[in-house]
């Protein structure tokens, strides 16, 4: 393996800026994402945590999980009042979901190491998985390579309420055919019997889709000594409680803060990434087995989305003291509550995420905290060995195979074979036509109305014989070089899925399949530069 830093030229404004050092866009952020770290554990040293029952829960939770001594032994060093973590999350996704999870759970490990030798103090990767989301269609399904094409892979149980992944039970039968119809779509390699083995003990030890991204996710990353969160843990609402009833009591700061910050940004061209409103209350509350989001009226109470539910502000603040696991976050209190429980060195993220970390500096405020470091994670393109032949056989360099039009190249190469082009011969025959077809037509015209039509009909199937010459022609082309065109289709599929970066459509199923799990542990293993914004990684 080895791996090569690639320039993106079509990347979030926002983004962009953020990693050039902009100071228009710094300011929406209290630390420097590459040069804060040393004044970020001063100012934690100011702020009480309360290890000893998060340690606590998080033993509970990653015992039922199965997870290994070294994430048990890093909860224990948690415990340290000099201990600090480095935190990202995603949504609980089948088989991890899209490769940017792994990239980013690899982005926390790596950053973690780094910050542990240059700080020398613990330094814990934590994961926070968002079990509390409840859009089970945003993870119940995967993307495996069919021919030169992604093909879909639903796991088709319905979640007919808006129950949270946490408590959302496996459907055993259809859990079971989704996996099976999985891997029969793989190649047989040496890997393939080990790789279903595991999946599937992952899959019969696990109770709910948080489970099965646990463990799968504790497989593949076995001695790093990773700590996963489920966000929606009960556990964890009971540490909660206290933070939920401060979000409640500062929820009009909290809310004004991040709705004018938004202003601010849209009115420098950036769109808002949460498109919150005045009035949001940026909690959920639970009725039935249902997230229902609430917001507050204009007397003043919380009230739900559909008026499911009304509180007042005293029954709200009752519910977050006697009964935390009725609320849970949303994307603006999410990282507020993160913060609040762990002693957080740094937030790593995606684009997506920084995005919408711009417009919370001031609700971290209201709170009296600041925001942590936010440090884009790694991103990787995984290139097989065929595809970086093929890249080599029309060459493409490695950053131009991930920027530019590849369909379009695609259409230019076939193009060339073909000189002149099909097409323009076509249009010069036809205006040729046309020109001396056009005596013949005055002709019929001069004869009899009906036959001068007729003249006319008659231009229009001579250029339908052509378009029909022209269309077989371009097919025999197609033929004549079917196998570089399903070449470049490859190079398509395997870097440009879709249109998008590999990460955010492949899962790491295939790889693993063909590979087996040591390239990730490899990847992991090595020390990755994170000012760069992206990087092939040669298999």
């Amino acid at each position: 393996m080895h791996i090569d830093p690639i320039t993106l030229h079509k990347q979030n404004k926002l983004i962009e800026k953020y990693r050039n050092d902009d100071k228009d866009i710094l300011r929406f952020f209290d630390y420097h994402p590459f040069k804060s770290t040393e004044q970020r554990v001063k100012d934690l040293k100011g702020r009480h945590f309360d290890r000893i029952q998060l340690s606590e829960v998080l033993h509970t939770m990653n015992k039922q999980w199965e997870a290994p001594e070294a994430t048990l032994g890093n909860i224990n060093r948690l415990e340290q009042e000099n201990s600090i973590v480095v935190i990202g999350g995603q949504q609980a996704g089948l088989l991890s979901g899209p490769m940017y999870t792994i990239n980013k759970i690899i982005s926390v490990i790596q950053y973690a190491k780094e910050q542990e030798k240059e700080l020398n103090i613990p330094v814990i990767p934590v994961f926070w998985i968002a079990g509390e989301d409840h859009d089970f269609a945003e993870v119940n399904h995967v993307f495996l390579p069919e021919n030169t094409k992604l093909s879909k892979h639903t796991l088709s149980q319905h979640a007919y309420t808006k129950k949270s992944v946490s408590h959302m039970q496996i459907d055993r039968e259809k859990a079971d055919n989704w996996l099976q119809q999985l891997f029969e779509q793989l190649p047989e390699t040496m890997h393939t019997k080990g790789l279903y083995e595991w999946v599937r003990r992952c899959l019969d030890k696990s109770e709910t889709y948080v489970d099965f991204f646990a463990r799968f996710v504790y497989h593949l990353f076995s001695s790093e000594g990773l700590v996963l969160a489920d966000s929606g843990s009960p556990l964890l609402r009971r540490i909660e409680s206290i933070y939920f009833e401060e979000m409640i009591q500062y929820q009009p700061a909290i809310s004004e803060a991040v709705y004018e910050t938004a202003r601010e940004l849209q009115q420098m061209g950036y769109p808002s990434s949460i498109g919150s409103e005045i009035n949001d209350a940026h909690l959920f509350y639970h009725h039935h087995g249902e997230r229902i989001l609430l917001s507050r009226s204009d007397n003043g109470e919380w009230v739900g989305k559909q008026n499911e539910v009304r509180f007042t502000t005293e029954e709200l603040l009752s519910v977050a003291k006697e009964h935390p696991e009725q609320l849970s976050n949303n994307v603006v209190t999410r990282p507020l509550m993160q913060e609040l429980l762990f002693p957080t060195l740094a937030f790593v993220g995606g684009p997506g995420e920084i995005s919408y970390w711009a417009e919370l500096k001031e609700a971290f405020q209201t709170l009296n905290i600041k925001m942590p470091p936010v440090i884009p994670r790694l991103s990787f393109t995984f290139i097989e060995r065929n595809v970086e032949k093929l890249i080599r056989k029309y060459n493409l360099t490695a950053e131009q195979a991930i920027n530019i039009d590849l369909q379009q190249f695609k259409d230019n190469w076939l193009a060339g074979k073909n000189d002149p082009k099909i097409e323009d011969i076509s249009v010069e025959v036809k205006n040729v036509i046309e020109s001396a077809h056009q005596r013949l037509r005055e002709l019929a015209w001069d004869i009899r109305a009906d036959i001068g039509q007729l003249s006319e009909k008659n231009l229009v199937y001579l250029d339908e014989n052509i378009n029909f010459l022209q269309k077989r022609m371009i097919k025999a082309m197609k033929e004549k070089y079917e196998k570089q065109l399903w070449e470049l289709d490859l190079i398509t599929l395997l870097i440009q899925p879709a249109g998008s970066l590999q990460e955010r459509m492949w899962t790491p199923l295939p790889f693993i399949n063909n590979h087996g799990k040591q390239f990730i542990n490899d990847l992991t293993a090595m020390s990755c530069s994170f000012d760069k914004e992206h990087y092939f990684v040669y298999l």
